[in-house]
């Protein structure tokens, strides 16, 4: 492939990331180098380049992190399926927030990149958020080298002015015919902006509110797009998180009621209510730690875990309702030992 197959676009006054966006796009469809799915408007092009790509959970409703886990002897058809959204959701297990994992190296699909680093998205922002839900769950640091693969006509210039504080550059640029080191020294966005995130993007990524949850109760300003700001009152009692060996304070031993408040305040006007997951037909013998462990291999860690062995079973605490829902949805058929879980919302399971 020779340099001519790329397309120009100088620097000018006005531009706007659609703008670049539109060229790229438009230039990959005339030129047939795209490949499934086409069109390729609106989306991160796919091209053929002989590279294996690792891909996080589609659109971040299930979690953040899936690692594939192919079937024995599997053939390189189905290895194909497997990077699949429909193999990420048969042939995946879902990575926890506190799986403490680490990622050595971050790959990003972009529209447009400059040689500097700046990088441009199909425009729905989720490679930005997946990058900075990695720096609060401790996964990546400014330290992680970011890898894009491209097409050599995406290489184009891009004003640092059209760059904003979210958004991720990249360190090296693999095309079909280069590798490119950027020698970007900007530094990565440091967190989630809560700022920049909707109510209804928190409605769409359950992980969104777990994730949340927590950096509220480390006391940091949470605040989503549109709300009045909200920064905890001194001194005032938060939910404790769920961590080995810990019981929360209000708990006052193994029979406690999940149902009593996580707070001596009331709740705030409009802010959503916890709600509880009833959990039973626990093993006789089933520990804590089991539960523990499951729940965050599964992605759905709540806020508070309530065990009463005893009575084979224990209650969990998530922010809200749709948060508890999801919990409910993903836990469904979950084992410990030989015996199959019973879960069901809270109040559902008090009305039978």
């Amino acid at each position: 492939m020779s340099r001519g197959d790329c397309v120009a676009m100088e620097p000018r006054a006005g531009v706007s990331k659609q703008d670049i966006r539109e060229q790229i796009w438009d230039h990959m469809e005339s030129q047939n180098l795209a490949d499934f799915p086409r069109p390729v408007h609106h989306r991160i092009p796919n091209f053929k380049s002989k590279k294996t790509l690792l891909v996080p959970t589609p659109r971040l409703r299930t979690g953040l992190f899936n690692k594939i886990t192919p079937p024995p002897g599997a053939t390189k058809d189905i290895l194909r399926k497997c990077a699949t959204s429909q193999g990420v959701r048969n042939c995946s297990v879902p990575i926890g927030l506190d799986s403490r994992v680490l990622v050595d190296l971050v790959v990003v699909g972009s529209v447009a990149v400059s040689e500097k680093g700046w990088r441009i998205g199909k425009g729905e922002g989720y490679a930005d958020l997946e990058y900075a839900m990695m720096v609060s769950m401790g996964a990546v640091s400014n330290e992680t080298p970011v890898v894009t693969i491209v097409h050599d006509c995406q290489v184009v210039d891009i004003p640092e002015e059209l760059l904003e504080e979210h958004d991720i550059t990249v360190d090296y640029i693999l095309t079909p015919t280069r590798v490119i080191a950027t020698g970007c020294k900007r530094p990565q966005p440091m967190g989630i902006t809560w700022s920049k995130i909707s109510r209804e993007m928190m409605e769409k990524i359950p992980v969104l509110r777990s994730l949340r949850a927590r950096e509220q109760q480390a006391g940091k300003d949470v605040t989503l797009q549109g709300e009045r700001q909200h920064l905890p009152e001194p001194g005032r009692q938060q939910a404790v998180p769920l961590s080995a060996g810990r019981r929360p304070p209000d708990t006052a031993g193994p029979e406690a009621s999940s149902m009593e408040a996580a707070s001596g305040s009331p709740p705030e006007e409009g802010a959503p209510l916890a709600a509880d997951v009833y959990v039973g037909n626990l093993p006789r013998d089933a520990r804590v730690s089991d539960l523990k462990r499951a729940l965050r291999e599964l992605g759905s860690v709540p806020l508070r875990l309530t065990w009463q062995g005893p009575r084979r079973r224990a209650f969990l605490r998530y922010p809200d309702s749709a948060a508890a829902q999801q919990a409910v949805s993903c836990l469904q058929g979950l084992r410990l030992g030989t015996d199959t879980l019973r879960v069901a919302l809270a109040r559902q399971q008090r009305d039978k």
